[in-house]
């Protein structure tokens, strides 16, 4: 075109016109297809991926599990994934348009003039030398950033999720500081891997500037001698320009793989952790007898969560159909340990935990046994939403009456009723528009809709009067007779109910006699 405009040849004006009008309408087309199938791709593979992953997680042993904080399981589910999904989709067809780019480039070039090409390609050896020195930094650099951005991550969420005991103790200043802790830490590294880019970018400069003016002053040669023409030479540069970037287009594709092999790696992690115990033909067949209840029996068991710091030593327990159990004992002593043991969370070293009808079958604990418990854990266990979506999170079909049944039994009713919208009232994150006595009674209510033979109470009654305690439990017995419930509890205010009482002390599960548990209420 430009030979054209300059005189040389018009025979091809209307082709050519033709030519670069089609050209770029193909390509604009051809570009907008591509970004459109590669978005939905994306979304499939991110989909799936954090699907799968997550449905790893969430079978992953609990002790291995919680080795990870909550903010780095955050970080490695949402970026890690996300960085692996896009590159995964994208890697192949830029590496392909890429190589065919920069042969495609050099070919023309090479068609014209071969010492022109060979110029335009001299800088190739000493891109590569730089590039293999770029990446290994990049690849300690992206490692560092996931790590520092899990740490942060992590500070955030429990700061926030903890936000109503920083205000009461008014520490915000100690947390607010904490966060500046952080960010220096990533400030740093990231000022220092900038300047490390700014110094290697003005070296690759300064090697592309010499090739530039190579290329240039071959050109300017070839056209006074008349070998070349304007249009020739204007191709010569802006084709050696994008072999230049074809070949940079080729070399940055390498760091992305290497930042997906990083990411990888750290959902890897995530997915090789050890899966929870599973026995479902064992545990499907212990349904039939659920209605008569269940009996809930430890044996000789020991266990421990760190080697050689042993939590519970040759512990024997037993809960039957019928019967309120009490775990008493010290803080730190082992009741939490004892649920976890009962829900199969964790299993013991030695010694058996297991689940027994009435006709004799036996089936060790597992994650499968787990639909036969109801449990109310320590702490505001209320999520955001209406109370009814909070209790349907474990009876979908529920209806309204039988939520409405459930408040009952757990004197929750009392207030839920006087509620603007009643069991359709929204709460905030944590149970926030109710007090914390009426977030506990909604968390028994919940575990009354589901209705399992066995119902664990830790701590459960801790924020209730003992009358309102003692009419819950009552309650619930009234409800389902052969239901079976452990309670773990600080104050003996219900021993009295209990047909036994365990204590934990020194590692070592004993039941008491019946004059001891009678002593125990006498002095509260």
């Amino acid at each position: 075109m430009i030979d054209i405009i300059t005189g040389f040849d018009f025979s091809m004006l209307w082709f050519l016109a033709l030519v670069m009008v089609g050209s770029m309408v193909v390509s604009l087309v051809f570009s907008s297809l591509v970004n459109r199938i590669s978005a939905k791709i994306s979304i499939h593979v991110n989909n799936d991926i954090q699907a799968e992953v997550f449905d790893q997680i969430v079978d992953a042993d609990w002790l291995e599990l919680s080795k990870f904080a909550n903010g780095d399981l955050l970080n490695r589910f949402n970026n890690d994934i996300s960085t692996v999904s896009s590159n995964a989709v994208s890697w192949l067809p830029n590496i392909i348009v890429a190589v065919y780019n920069f042969i495609a480039t050099f070919c023309v070039i090479f068609y014209y003039d071969v010492t022109m090409a060979w110029i335009a390609l001299s800088s190739a050896p000493f891109l590569l030398i730089a590039s293999r020195f770029l990446m290994r930094k990049n690849k300690e650099y992206r490692k560092r950033v996931l790590e520092i951005n899990s740490g942060m991550m992590g500070f955030e969420s429990e700061t926030f999720y903890n936000m109503d005991t920083i205000k009461s103790f008014g520490v915000a200043g100690h947390y607010s500081r904490g966060l500046r802790r952080w960010q220096e830490k990533y400030k740093k590294y990231n000022l220092d891997y900038n300047l490390f880019s700014i110094k290697t970018n003005i070296g690759m400069s300064v090697l592309g500037m010499v090739v530039s003016f190579v290329a240039f002053g071959y050109c300017l040669f070839r056209l006074w001698t008349g070998a070349i023409t304007y249009g020739t030479m204007t191709l010569f540069l802006t084709q050696r320009s994008r072999l230049t970037t074809q070949f940079n287009s080729m070399v940055n594709i390498i760091p992305g793989m290497l930042n997906s092999a990083i990411s990888a790696h750290r959902i890897r992690e995530l997915i090789e952790l050890p899966r929870e115990k599973h026995i479902p033909k064992e545990s499907e067949e212990m349904a039939k007898a659920a209605h008569d209840g269940f009996e809930v029996r430890m044996t000789g068991v020991n266990f421990a969560y760190v080697e050689n710091n042993q939590v519970l030593r040759d512990s024997d327990f037993t809960a039957k159909p019928n019967e309120i159990i009490a775990l008493i004992g010290p803080s730190g002593e082992g009741k939490t340990t004892l649920i976890r043991l009962m829900l199969g969370l964790t299993h013991p070293g030695d010694g058996t935990v297991s689940l027994m009808d009435m006709n004799g079958n036996r089936v060790e604990i597992n994650a499968d046994t787990r639909r036969y418990f109801s449990y109310v854990p320590q702490g505001n266990t209320i999520l955001s939403g209406t109370i009814a979506d909070n209790m349907r999170m474990v009876k979908e079909d529920a209806t309204d009456e039988e939520i409405i049944e459930a408040l009952k039994t757990a004197c929750a009713w009392e207030f839920v009723s006087k509620l603007e919208h009643g069991i359709h009232g929204k709460l905030g994150e944590r149970g926030r528009g109710v007090s914390e006595g009426q977030a506990q009674r909604i968390a028994i209510a919940r575990a009354v809709l589901r209705d399992a033979p066995v119902l664990l109470l830790d701590e459960a009654t801790s924020a209730l009067d003992v009358q309102t305690e003692r009419r819950v439990l009552r309650n619930i017995i009234r409800q389902r007779p052969n239901k079976t419930i452990i309670v773990t509890t600080h104050r003996p205010s219900v021993l009295d109910m209990c047909r036994r009482v365990y204590r934990v002390m020194d590692t070592k599960l004993t039941e008491l006699s019946e004059e001891e548990s009678q002593a125990m209420v006498k002095d509260f």
